[in-house]
């Protein structure tokens, strides 16, 4: 049995998700809990990627010297992009088996659980290496939670959602993560207004990690309060659940596997965290810009990432989902070309507009890959598909391309770099070609096994 099309038994203008069952009226309380577990991941991927910028160096690796520290801290935020695809696995396996409300608490907690840890941690001058190797392991159980997190948030919303607005609602973990960008560079800023860069260095690079204890608090009551989606309730009761989930996605659906990957590398990944993470090191390591500055701009790139993001999932929803990626990418790809030698002649006005911009361009790109993703694959591994997909897509560009960066563009200069970024977006903007459109597709299908 082939997909079906969304219009084939939901009328045009009616508001059912593709079980069939009305949509819910509680659409808002979803996508209050789409939201509030990625707010907390990227939270605390952006406070430990701007910690890792700012402080880490001097904190875990005093004695590598600038290069060599900046280098290693920013392994430390690479580590947790690594461990995400097990965790898609892991995690995925279970909410393609037990239903996504359990997993979703249970990768939350542990998030929170971590980020608030190395907000305790010692530092390498009272422990010694002991310090930066539980960070490494805190990270590590951070990138498996995370690696399960994305997609049962984006599937909290697609599969609730009415089948004309599925872009709209899975948008939110998306819209969660802008909004965690922001979040986190105000945290700091707010230590940086309010303490002297000794007293930040010393402690107060500490709270924003502490403070993520409010949010798991208020996700938790949110997410515990959500009943399961209707779409997998179908899927249950219908076809029962895949044993092994991620095996019969490769047997079934390997090219889209594939392609998914690349999507997700150019869209979530590439432009973000170099916008992000990398651009808070930038500017103030090798531009020289004071920290309250560069805090204050990459706070408003994380708003641009979370207004381009809506505005790629709505229009998505009316034209197509892989139009709107393919220009986004192929608009990502010339800007990458130019990033680098506008940033290097040291304007602040033009260091203020194109981090914000490059975020922008990210964030309308990324917009549909939620509904994108849920479409594209069976109910049966829609969880461990789009989870795993979207994580080996984070290594490929939101661990490696930080890594190498500063290396890159102190040896070569930061247009190469460019050249680099632009290769990664045209990569995934192939692979947006060569996929096929999904907006009218239901999620209630049946994808041909291959095998047959």
């Amino acid at each position: 049995m082939a997909r079906q099309s969304a219009t084939e038994h939901n009328p045009p203008g009616t508001s059912t998700v593709d079980s069939g069952v009305p949509a819910p009226a509680s659409m808002p309380r979803v996508a209050i809990a789409s939201l509030v577990g990625t707010v907390i991941e990227y939270y605390d991927l952006h406070i430990f990627g701007t910690a890792a910028a700012l402080v880490f160096p001097h904190v875990f690796f005093p004695n590598l010297g600038a290069a060599a520290g900046i280098m290693m801290s920013f392994a430390t935020l690479g580590v947790a992009f690594v461990a995400r695809p097990l965790g898609s696995v892991i995690f995925g396996h279970f909410g393609d088996r037990l239903g996504r409300k359990k997993i979703l608490s249970i990768t939350m907690l542990i998030m929170g659980l971590g980020t608030f840890l190395i907000g305790v941690m010692p530092t390498a001058a009272q422990i010694g290496f002991i310090a930066p190797l539980l960070v490494v392991i805190l990270r590590i159980m951070q990138g498996l939670a995370a690696g399960g997190e994305w997609a049962g948030a984006v599937l909290v919303g697609a599969e609730n959602a009415p089948s004309n607005k599925r872009g709209l609602w899975s948008v939110f973990p998306i819209l969660g993560g802008g909004l965690a960008i922001a979040l986190a560079n105000l945290t700091f800023l707010g230590t940086a207004l309010l303490m002297s860069d000794e007293d930040f260095a010393a402690w107060g690079w500490r709270l924003p990690f502490l403070a993520s204890i409010v949010l798991v608090i208020i996700g938790m009551w949110v997410r515990l309060k959500l009943d399961e989606t209707p779409v997998f309730k179908k899927e249950v009761q219908s076809r029962g659940t895949a044993k092994v989930p991620l095996a019969e996605a490769f047997r079934r659906q390997p090219r889209e596997l594939l392609l998914a990957t690349g999507v997700a590398m150019a869209t979530a990944y590439v432009l973000a965290y170099i916008a992000g993470p990398y651009m808070t090191s930038y500017g103030t390591n090798t531009l020289g810009y004071d920290r309250i500055f560069v805090l204050s701009v990459a706070a408003v790139g994380g708003l641009a990432v979370g207004g381009g993001a809506v505005l790629g999932a709505v229009i998505s929803d009316s034209v197509g989902r892989r139009r709107v990626i393919m220009t986004a990418i192929g608009i990502g790809a010339l800007w990458s070309l130019v990033l680098f030698p506008l940033v290097d002649t040291a304007s602040k006005v033009v260091f203020a507009t194109a981090v914000p911009l490059t975020m922008f361009i990210c964030g309308v790109s990324a917009g549909p890959v939620g509904a994108f993703f849920s479409e594209l694959f069976d109910t049966r591994y829609r969880y461990t598909a789009a989870g795993f997909t979207y994580s080996l897509g984070g290594i490929l560009g939101g661990a490696l391309p930080p890594l190498f960066a500063a290396a890159i563009t102190a040896a070569y200069g930061g247009w190469v770099f460019g050249l680099l970024l632009a290769g990664l977006c045209l990569i995934g903007a192939l692979c947006a070609y060569a996929s096929k459109e999904t907006r009218s597709d239901s999620l209630d299908n049946v994808v041909p096994d291959s095998g047959n």
